[in-house]
């Protein structure tokens, strides 16, 4: 359950990448026309509309779905085991997840926009910035620098002192 995490990485975890992902959702959902324009910044269209084609349409909202999926799986993972090595587990594939996502944005954005930081809008901010930091999250989690888990040993004691 998500209480085997410390206080920093259970807010990480548990609250900030849910409510990232649903944002994730909600855009392409709600506007694919903006999300879709948006994925490049240097290419992205100051204020013309961007016509989707079919193609685009689709894949924008696949993609919602997948964010969408990805933050019932990490809700129904974090809130529902008890497991450390369930949790453990979960986290290394976000990780391994992390370093695919930016690297799929990065090759596409090219090298120009990807260190022109200053110049990202909000699609590239979500899609390295948000994932960058989970990733180094991760990262610090799985060398214990974000907090002591809870083990479970201290859980069940903590269960017997409340009866």
């Amino acid at each position: 359950m998500a209480s085997i995490l410390a206080p920093i990485p259970r807010f990480i975890f548990t609250v900030f990448e849910p409510l990232s992902l649903v944002a994730g959702f909600a855009v392409p959902i709600l506007n694919p026309s903006y999300f879709v324009s948006l994925q490049v910044p240097s290419q992205a269209p100051s204020a013309v509309p961007y016509n989707l084609t079919p193609t685009d349409r689709i894949l924008a909202l696949q993609l919602a779905n997948t964010y969408g999926l990805l933050c019932m799986v990490g809700v129904g993972v974090l809130y529902a085991t008890t497991e450390p090595k369930v949790v453990r587990n979960y986290l290394i594939a976000c990780a391994i997840a992390d370093v695919g996502h930016g690297w799929a944005t990065g090759a596409v954005m090219g090298w120009e926009d990807f260190v022109n930081v200053g110049g990202w809008n909000e699609a590239a901010w979500g899609n390295l910035g948000v994932t960058l930091f989970l990733f180094v999250s991760r990262i610090l989690w799985f060398a214990g620098l974000l907090g002591k888990n809870i083990e479970q040993g201290q859980r069940e004691q903590g269960f017997r002192k409340t009866q």
